[in-house]
């Protein structure tokens, strides 16, 4: 069992936060799938949206915004 399906279990309500100049960080129990509406992967217990477009594991962040410059 994953971090995510262990909090959907425990009834953990997901909690959002706006990183300042980066991702959306996502805690909690979600159930996350791409435009064909299937799942995506959500192992972790946190994780982090791109808002600023570059990344290249969309819609995760990779990171691409700190080199670029960029601000969501």
């Amino acid at each position: 069992m994953n971090a995510s399906e262990e909090a959907r279990e425990e009834g953990l309500r997901p909690i959002i936060y706006v990183c300042t100049e980066g991702p959306l960080l996502v805690r909690g129990a979600i159930d996350l799938r791409d435009s064909r509406g299937e799942p995506l992967p959500t192992e972790r217990g946190t994780i982090a949206l791109c808002r600023c477009g570059s990344s290249t594991i969309k819609p995760f962040c990779d990171g691409s915004h700190k080199l670029l410059g960029r601000n969501p």
